[in-house]
């Protein structure tokens, strides 16, 4: 029988040696073993695309530990897993990867670092630091006092003013995702297509993708019952709270798009009250969003310790926890409108925002982007031929 060290030293040489760090070559190394016994081949995506594979390099390693939506149903199935000498833990192993690609693709590349530090401390004192900046903000134009809320939302900050200091925020958030996708597809997910030029990107396979992404797929564990959280129990509930959470998420960001084409394009002053789209995306998403994310929370809290990476859990719950507070306050500053706790609720909300959208290209929202290329890849990969069944034929 082959001994841990032994694979792990066939990994090296198999993935191309030298070109692959430790946490890369562990991940080869389980999926040597995985492909020898195929036993959760029906799982997800991840075993598929695996199969079609007898070495696996970098970008290989990459574009599977982004497939992966640590749903922990391997882990529970796996004859192999801890305290096995093999010591197979799929989700942990491609969960330790996933943060490796984050930095490397990050742009400016500089700021890839920040992965590493962006913890629940970290961004809860960024908000706070943005929110005091608001405050001063608004002190220096006396817009604190509380008479000035009588007034209206503009009557504090004008729309000038909020275009001026969030337009670079969000622009600087798309530009650095964008960059970071377009490396991570260019290096990473064309790296095994047979075409690399044309990608083999078809409407068929965008649709799949797409419908693969936004459903969720595969964090119904391979069987429709659920992915596992704290035990070997079957759970829905990280789907019904990542659900909840990404859409929220999708209609408050809706309803700032269509205020933008009130005010821009119909010259529809702000505010706007219910039952306007704009009021409509963003109560219905703020209360998405408050829920899903605290039901994230929840579950991050009791995640059993081998389904990830313990190390990454600061970032997840940082990102999580500025999503809550940016539903919360928003949701607080509609019902205090008119209230002389809207000055200081606007001061909140809005610094909490900035530190989302700051924050965004550099923390946990960028693994939805980059899984959304890895699910694009297998959707255009698996309607190629088989090089390795061709091979045996």
């Amino acid at each position: 029988m082959q001994t841990l060290e032994t694979l792990t030293r066939e990994a090296r040489v198999l993935a191309g040696g030298v070109s692959l760090n430790a946490t890369e070559a562990e991940v080869a190394r389980q999926m040597q073993i995985c492909n020898a016994c195929r036993y959760c081949e029906g799982f997800c995506a991840v075993f598929p695309a695996m199969t079609r594979r007898l070495e696996f390099d970098k970008a290989d390693v990459h574009y599977l530990a982004n497939l992966c939506h640590n749903c922990g149903a391997c882990l529970h199935a796996c004859q192999y897993a801890p305290p096995h000498e093999f010591a197979v833990n799929v989700p942990q192993a491609m969960a330790k990867v996933r943060l490796q690609t984050y930095s490397d693709y990050a742009w400016p590349a500089a700021l890839g670092a920040l992965y590493w530090r962006n913890g629940l401390t970290l961004s809860l004192a960024l908000a706070a630091a943005l929110a005091l900046f608001m405050l001063l903000v608004l002190g220096g134009s006396g817009a604190l006092w509380p008479a000035t809320a009588a007034f209206g939302f503009y009557a504090i900050l004008s729309h000038r003013l909020l275009v001026l200091l969030f337009a670079p925020v969000f622009l600087l958030a798309v530009l650095a995702l964008g960059m970071g996708l377009r490396r991570f597809w260019r290096e990473i997910a064309l790296a095994s297509l047979q075409d690399p030029g044309a990608a083999g990107i078809s409407g068929v396979a965008v649709r799949e993708a797409s419908v693969n992404a936004l459903s969720l797929k595969y964090l119904d564990g391979g069987h429709g019952e659920g992915c596992n959280n704290e035990d070997d129990g079957w759970t829905l509930w990280r789907r019904r709270f990542h659900h909840l959470t990404a859409y929220g998420f999708v209609l408050c960001f809706a309803a700032t798009a269509v205020a933008t084409q009130y005010h821009y394009v119909l010259g529809w002053d702000a505010p706007y009250d219910l039952p306007s789209l704009p009021k409509l995306f963003g109560v219905i998403g703020g209360v998405a969003l408050l829920i899903g994310s605290a039901g994230l929370f929840a579950l991050n809290l009791r995640r059993h310790p081998l389904h990830g990476d313990a190390a990454q859990k600061a970032m997840d719950r940082g990102f999580i926890a500025l999503l809550f507070f940016s539903s919360a306050s928003g949701l607080g500053l509609w019902l205090a409108r008119g209230t002389g706790a809207m000055p200081l609720l606007l001061a909140l909300h809005l610094g909490v925002v900035m530190a989302l959208f700051l924050t965004l290209p550099y923390g946990k929202f960028v693994h939805g982007i980059f899984r959304g290329a890895a699910l694009l890849k297998w959707s255009i990969e698996r309607r190629e031929p088989d090089r390795l069944k061709l091979g045996s034929d």
